[in-house]
């Protein structure tokens, strides 16, 4: 239960908030504040503040004006102090996680009358290494990984070393805090890689530069912060390490997760494995070339002399496999001679998962190989860390295992990727559960041709139920948008969200009332693709001159067809997504706003979200058809086998739900501020023709509807 101590703080800090920032006081989100604070005030703990209790998990639903951040700060930043946990707030957009850090936490800070600290987290990769900067400095002729790696792939040339030279000066005298998205100027990837580490290249506390690190002075902000602004991927990336490496431990902290649409997405991501045959040949080569430098180097040391001399067998044993399978791919792909000449690409993906016995058979084959391989560089690796602490005396200079370390650890994280990309070929799936999605890639790198093997689960669910939800202490999961269809089981089915986890959709503050849903007469079913094309153009052609537009268009082939087929003074008002940066389209579509002229944006799915054009900037969105993803991704396209091979129907379990959702995303472009109105048009008339068109357009904001000209009753 919530206590009335805690209780009066949340409402204190709510007024004092509402005050400062001279802002109205909304039904929806005093009711989101409420639930949030009953739910984790009410989560049960042993005396080692340990959870017992399992209803520690909050799914809420608010739409846009609802005023979400401000209400799951709130609500759940005074139940973690008194609970003695931290609050990491996820994101899933680069754009939110600065709103939270630059606008709403200050503004917290300043009126809440609470006292706390925040700070942002980020992965090691997005800081410089102190020790690789300084090397470069010197011109990198003490680091052998740069050496044998990094400068085959990419020189730099005078670039990199001018770039080396700022950033080497910046952090000296404490104009930049080492992180990359701090640097005035975007830095390549390629020149970015050779300055930072990952957390196997790391040697923490034994680096000579520990005490200048960029990485580790972040994290001793972390460890005063009540408040952790994170990404989802962050989270995630924790949690695959075992939790409590980047972030404290799960178990001590309270996450919100903001978006929370896209985590289920997110987690099948990070859990994808994929091995480039092509990649793995040239480091193998790279690494075969080097074994003289590193037997001169280390082979002084008894154990790295012995595991340094298995190296060249399981290279020779991996070198043939690795043919084999390049051989193997092009003939399941049907490409034995490779790429057809004009061809950029080809995926083949195996039925059900099923990978075919003799793919099974070799991949159970380089496991064993790739086993053993990440065994001995594992040991090497931690042979060499252990020479770095002054108090062991393993037989092996410092400076030769601070040099060779880097090397070891980048080949140990590329042996472990290949073994768990193997292990997912060579491994059935249990009976009963989905199987993993199994696929192909034919592409080219430069001149030479790739083949790229992948596996993915195809539900993050299970993953998610044990490592995330299982391992937290309290959890506010939120979104304009987590119901499909007005339930939650999709996301309940994707997510491995727990029926007894609380669930609510808060109204919203928006008069939806002022903005009118038409399907007009010029709507005809997509399949007719001419005849949808024609009354696209014949739409655009009779909007008014001065209209704010937004159309949605799902292929990029259709956008451009209707593009060419306007007249040349039409054509003129329209800004085509494709032909754009984002950013750039979206000021000139407001100048000509403001501007009194009309201005109509063509844009693809990525425009359906996180579009901001309140008020006059956007009075009309046009939906050219139905969202509905084809499921033609691996992941997908299996996912979609097991439920029909379980009698099910995937289009109405999966397709129709995720539609729904797409369709609540695209339909709320329109009203973003509670004075707004309009006009959403849907050129498709699938949504009054086919049974599932009712359940679509029930699933909207109660909009003003307006079928074929003629209002609704």
């Amino acid at each position: 239960m919530l206590d009335e101590a805690l209780k009066g703080e949340i409402q204190a800090a709510y007024r004092r908030v509402l005050e400062g920032l001279d802002l109205t006081p909304r039904y929806g989100q005093r009711l989101m504040i409420a639930e949030i604070a009953r739910t984790l005030a009410g989560i049960e703990a042993d005396e080692a503040g340990r959870r017992v209790s399992d209803e520690h998990v909050c799914v809420l639903e608010a739409g846009t004006g609802t005023g979400k951040t401000l209400a799951y700060l709130l609500a759940a930043l005074p139940v973690a102090k008194a609970r003695g946990k931290r609050l990491v707030v996820a994101t899933a957009t680069v754009a939110l996680q600065e709103q939270v850090l630059h606008q709403d936490l200050p503004a917290l800070k300043a009126h809440s009358g609470i006292d706390f600290d925040y700070a942002l987290a980020k992965g090691r990769g997005r800081y410089v290494c102190v020790a690789r900067l300084d090397q470069a400095l010197d011109g990198g002729e003490e680091n052998p990984t740069l050496s044998l790696f990094e400068q085959a792939l990419d020189s730099g040339g005078d670039d990199f070393q001018a770039l080396v030279a700022s950033l080497g000066e910046a952090y000296g005298n404490g104009r930049w805090a080492g992180d990359r998205d701090s640097w005035p100027e975007a830095i390549e990837d390629a020149h970015w890689r050779r300055l930072t580490v990952d957390h196997r290249q790391c040697t923490n506390r034994r680096c000579g530069h520990f005490g200048a690190c960029a990485f580790f002075r972040a994290r001793r902000d972390l460890d005063t912060a009540d408040v952790i602004v994170a990404n989802h991927d962050l989270v995630l990336a924790d949690l695959s390490l075992g939790g409590g490496v980047v972030l404290p431990d799960p178990g001590d902290c309270i996450h919100v997760f903001d978006e929370g649409h896209h985590l289920p997405d997110k987690a099948l991501n990070h859990f994808t494995h994929r091995f480039a045959v092509g990649g793995a040949l040239r480091w193998l080569r790279t690494l075969k070339k080097s074994l003289t430098e590193l037997n001169q180097a280390l082979a002084v040391q008894p154990t790295l002399a012995r595991l340094l001399a298995g190296l060249p067998q399981a290279i020779e044993a991996l070198e043939p496999k690795l043919g084999e399978a390049f051989a193997l791919g092009h003939q399941l792909a049907g490409r034995p001679e490779g790429l057809a000449d004009g061809e950029e690409g080809r995926q083949h993906r195996f039925e059900m998962g099923r990978a075919p016995e003799a793919l099974r058979e070799l991949a159970g084959a380089l496991l064993v190989i790739f086993a053993e391989l990440s065994r001995t560089l594992e040991s090497m690796a931690d042979i060499l860390r252990e020479s770095l602490d002054p108090d062991k005396h393993t037989g092996l200079p410092r400076e030769q295992a601070e040099a060779w370390l880097p090397l070891v650890a980048l080949l140990h994280g590329r042996a472990l990727e290949a073994h768990a990309l193997w292990q997912a070929f060579a491994e059935g799936d249990p009976e009963g559960e989905p199987p993993r999605a199994r696929w192909l890639t034919l592409e080219r790198f430069g001149a030479d041709p790739e083949l790229t093997f992948s596996a993915s689960p195809v539900s993050a669910a299970h993953t998610l139920a044990k490592s995330l939800w299982g391992a937290t202490f309290g959890a506010v999961v939120t979104s304009a948008t987590l119901t499909a269809l007005g339930r939650f089981e999709r996301l309940q089915e994707r997510a491995g969200l727990a029926n007894r986890y609380r669930y609510q959709r808060l109204p919203s503050p928006f008069d939806y009332s002022r903005a009118v849903l038409s399907v007009p007469r010029e709507a005809v079913d997509p399949a007719d693709r001419e005849g949808h094309e024609r009354a696209i153009v014949d739409f655009v052609r009779g909007l008014g001159e001065k209209e704010a537009v937004l159309m949605l268009f799902s292929s990029r082939a259709q956008l451009r067809a209707v593009e060419k087929a306007l007249p040349k003074a039409l054509a003129g008002r329209v800004l085509a997504q494709d032909r754009l940066p984002k950013r750039e389209l979206i000021t000139r579509h407001r100048a000509r706003v403001d501007a009194g002229e009309g201005s109509i944006i063509f844009g693809l799915a990525s425009f359906a979200e996180g579009i901001d054009l309140p008020g006059d900037y956007l009075t009309h969105v046009v939906i050219t058809r139905l969202p509905f993803a084809v499921p033609d991704d691996p992941v997908g396209a299996t996912l979609a086998e097991w439920i029909e091979s379980r009698g099910g129907n995937p289009f109405m379990r999966i397709s129709v739900p995720d539609a729904s959702i797409k369709l609540v995303q695209a339909c709320g472009r329109l009203i973003r501020k509670e004075a707004d109105s309009g006009r959403i048009t849907l050129l498709d008339r699938r949504v009054l023709t086919r049974r599932y068109g009712r359940a679509l357009l029930d699933a909207l904001p109660p909009f003003v509807r307006e079928i074929d000209g003629v209002p609704e009753a």
